[in-house]
Formats: structure tokens, sequence, C-alpha cells
């Protein structure tokens, strides 16, 4: 696969991962109680982290014979479309919405940003994108799964420190994370029949 194919899948798929994901809420709620560029720097940083993580397990999985790593592979992405359908059914609510909204006194950006850090950096930890990004990794070239899955994971940080938690009613999550499934479905497909085929 070319680096500009696999760094867009890997936006693609974080970028729709990432929508219904406990992340986005945290980042719009702390967007809607502090100032959304010093709350995205600190949700940027923690996801860049994050990838860098991921990347390197994908990289250290592809040390595996290639029938082995097609096969964890396409056991993750099967399992990974699984729970995000079983999970589209549930109703989605964002924590901390309202107390979000409380007054208090002005905080600075290295408070926000390293709140933000904090609390995406804790949220991420065997998250789908990370571990779609670990499948992708082990498999294409991993600078160009980390720049895809990087502005994936930053747009949709930028997206929702701005947007309030509003536009929350206009967006159908059970729909995104049905769409993702799919997706994640037919990867998980294609790689075991590749695993299977040699």
């Amino acid at each position: 696969m070319s680096y500009l194919a696999a760094a867009a899948i890997a936006f693609g798929l974080t970028f729709l991962g990432e929508l219904p994901d406990k992340s986005l809420f945290a980042s719009l709620v702390l967007g809607t109680r502090y100032r959304p560029l010093y709350v995205w720097t600190g949700a940027a940083a923690a996801f860049a982290v994050h990838m860098a993580i991921a990347v390197t397990a994908g990289q250290l999985l592809a040390l595996a014979p290639r029938p082995v790593v097609d096969g964890i592979v396409a056991a993750l992405f099967l399992a990974g479309a699984a729970y995000l359908w079983v999970s589209s059914f549930r109703q989605q609510r964002p924590e901390g919405a309202d107390a979000a909204r409380q007054g208090g006194p002005p905080a600075s950006f290295l408070r926000i940003a390293g709140t933000s850090f904090g609390v995406v950096f804790l949220a991420e930890w065997g998250d789908i994108t990370q571990i779609t990004a670990a499948n992708l990794a082990a498999r294409n070239n991993p600078v160009a799964v980390f720049a895809g899955a990087v502005l994936g994971l930053w747009l949709i940080a930028a997206l929702a420190v701005n947007l309030g938690a509003k536009s929350l009613d206009l967006v159908p999550m059970a729909w995104v994370r049905r769409i993702t499934a799919t997706i994640l479905l037919a990867l998980g497909i294609y790689t075991a029949v590749t695993a299977l085929v040699g």
C-alpha cells in the first residue's frame, strides 16, 4: 500500500472511530468551559503520544511471521467491529456536561492544556482508534499511519472543542459507530482472507 493510501485509510478510520468516543466528549466538555485552543493543545499532544505508542506496538507485532500477524490483525479488526456495532445500540450521553458549565476562576494555559492532556491521555488507553492504528502500522508504513491517524485525531479534537455541547444533537452517533464497524468488518474479512490464502 502506498504512503498516501495508508495515511488516508488511517485518517478516515481514526476520524470515524473517534467520533463516538469518550475522548471526543471529554474534549467537547472541556471546550465548553475553557478556551478551545488551550484544550485542543493538550488533547492534540495526548493524541500524538498515544499514536506513537500504537504505531510502535504495531511495528513490534510486525516482527511475527506474516500469517500470524494477518490473523491477529483480522481478529482485532473483527473484535473492534463487533464492539462498535453492539455499542451503537446503547444510549450515549457526554458525561459531565452539566458540571462543565459551572463557573470558576480563570485558568492558565498550562493548567488547561495539562488537564486536557491528562484527561485525553487516560481516556485513550485501549481505545479502538489506538488498536486500529497498531493494526495498520503492522502491515503498512508506520510514518504514514502515524501521520494519518494523528491528523484525524487532531481534526476531531478541533471540531469537538469548537462546536460545543449543542452540536451533539445534530450528530447521529449510533450511525457513526455502525459505519465505522462496517469498515472495520470489511478490513477484518479482507485480512482474514489474506491470512488464509497466504
